[in-house]
């Protein structure tokens, strides 16, 4: 969690660098289109046949038929997906122009152009970072997950090195082909702790085989469900497109940059630990075993994201200001992406759930529920997206988001007391209301302490005090309450300071 979260935080400063040499005109947008689009070419395919498919087959046969054999399927399934990546890539090369028609329908012809040649420049970071990831599955499943976490601190490393020599020189071009370096860098930093794992690729473009027909029955169903954020994404660009000149593009996705790194790291960190131990334990037959992890985390998960939720909520703007605000990022840009933020944080209890509870399906190798949660989520953000945009701007698209999230969740969780995975009780309702009567007091106080102290400090104080009262006052609230996640805390306290 630590690495993930270094990372995290390179990703912010690598954010701010655009912003404060770009802002919110042209040349960002296209940027951050263009750079999307390769992420949604990866995301809806090789993330979801990595994050669902290759590590609990592999974790079968490793468990089944030993490491040999294992770093067989593996190599057969890279070889089969690098392939596909290499298809993806030139067609996305091809099709830039339509590409940026799609995913951004309200820009000028020259902002469009620009798109176009910055995303030709980017596409081959489908190939690397689908190189990348096949690695990352594999050291997963070998239960080594310190280097997976560290490949974005040396990709973000690249990019603000950039940003510090070169960006006066080459511009937001070199800033293109400077995030295409970065991104094979992913997959070069890998390669040692491979060797060190005892793997040899052993290329094969078989696609027979049983291990691989378990990846094919698989697939298409974890792919629709696994598009989710991706697809709403692409919509929500484009909605974005309309607003303030295509400035609503910028404000959508720093705000939604700033939530993944606030909720992400966390359950990133925590569904990445979880999956392949939920992908043994389903292989070997304990219904119990999942049933109590997946409640364990879940709860665990929301005792941190709750607080998030309303903290963000109530502090966005002075976060956004601090982190973005400056240089070319004027103060109607802070604005536009402090409300968009405000908004998608209302998701983030719903964002959390759907990660942890799509794990406990595709660890069991089924698909079907997760597809049509994510199918629902589409269509509901969609929807939403073209009913609330024209009456809130950015906010609305927010909000769209937050839903499809929850709707994601629910959809999720219903239909798991059936599989011998329910988690939800009279128990586990009543710390849900303790956390929420917590959270509710602390934002309260934080929002309270933000309007005595803006305009009267400076951002940093701005933010960090309203924001340390609070959450000294949610831990105090919570013991209080009793609340298993802060006895573990409080304990752990105790234990170090007895040591020192």
């Amino acid at each position: 969690m630590v690495i993930t979260l270094g990372g995290k935080v390179l990703g912010l400063v690598r954010d701010r660098l655009l912003t404060v040499n770009y802002g919110s005109g042209s040349e960002a947008n296209a940027f951050l289109t263009a750079s999307r689009i390769p992420r949604v070419f990866f995301d809806t395919v090789f993330a979801s046949a990595i994050s669902a498919c290759l590590i609990p087959v592999l974790g079968e046969v490793l468990a089944k038929r030993g490491k040999r054999d294992a770093f067989r399927f593996a190599g057969n399934f890279m070889t089969v997906m690098a392939l596909a990546c290499a298809v993806l890539t030139a067609l996305g090369t091809v099709f830039a122009p339509q590409l940026t028609a799609l995913f951004a329908d309200g820009y000028d012809a020259g902002t469009a152009a620009l798109c176009a040649r910055l995303t030709r420049i980017m596409m081959p970071t489908v190939f690397f970072t689908g190189l990348a990831f096949s690695f990352v599955g594999v050291l997963q499943t070998f239960d080594e997950f310190n280097i997976p976490a560290a490949i974005s601190l040396v990709s973000n490393l690249a990019v603000i090195a950039y940003y510090l020599t070169l960006n006066d020189r080459y511009g937001i071009t070199g800033l293109a082909v400077a995030f295409l370096i970065a991104w094979a860098l992913q997959a070069a930093v890998q390669i040692p702790a491979l060797a060190k794992k005892g793997f040899r690729p052993e290329l094969s473009l078989s696609v027979r085989n049983d291990d691989m027909r378990k990846v094919g029955r698989l697939l298409l169903p974890v792919m629709v469900s696994t598009w989710v954020l991706p697809v709403n994404q692409t919509v929500n660009s484009k909605f974005g497109s309309r607003l303030f000149d295509g400035a609503g593009v910028s404000a959508v996705e720093l705000a939604y940059n700033l939530y993944t790194v606030i909720a992400g790291v966390f359950v990133l960190s925590v569904t990445n630990y979880i999956f392949p131990r939920l992908a043994r334990e389903s292989a070997g037959g304990d219904g119990e075993a999942p049933r109590r992890t997946l409640r364990t985390t879940l709860h665990a998960t929301l005792f941190v994201v709750i607080p998030m939720t309303a903290g963000l909520f109530v502090m966005a703007r002075p976060l956004v200001d601090l982190i973005y605000g400056g240089g070319k990022f004027d103060a109607f840009s802070v604005n536009i992406t402090s409300r968009a933020l405000r908004w998608m944080s209302l998701g983030m209890i719903g964002y959390a759930a759907q990660a942890v509870l799509s794990r406990a399906y595709f660890a069991g190798q089924s698909g079907k529920i997760p597809l049509l949660a994510g199918a629902a989520s589409i269509a509901v953000n969609a929807a939403l997206c073209a009913v609330l945009t024209p009456v809130l701007d950015v906010a609305g698209i927010a909000a769209a988001s937050a839903v499809s999230f929850t709707v994601n969740a629910l959809t999720l969780a219903l239909p798991l007391r059936r599989r011998g995975l329910g988690f939800f009780d009279k128990a586990f309702a009543l710390d849900m209301g303790k956390l929420l009567l917590s959270a509710a007091l602390m934002a309260a106080a934080a929002r309270e302490l933000t309007a005595a102290l803006e305009g009267r400090v400076g951002k940093l104080l701005t933010l960090c005090v309203p924001a340390a009262a609070g959450v000294l006052l949610f831990a105090v609230l919570t013991i209080l309450l009793r609340l298993p996640e802060a006895a573990v805390v409080t304990g752990a306290v105790k234990r170090f300071l007895h040591r020192g």
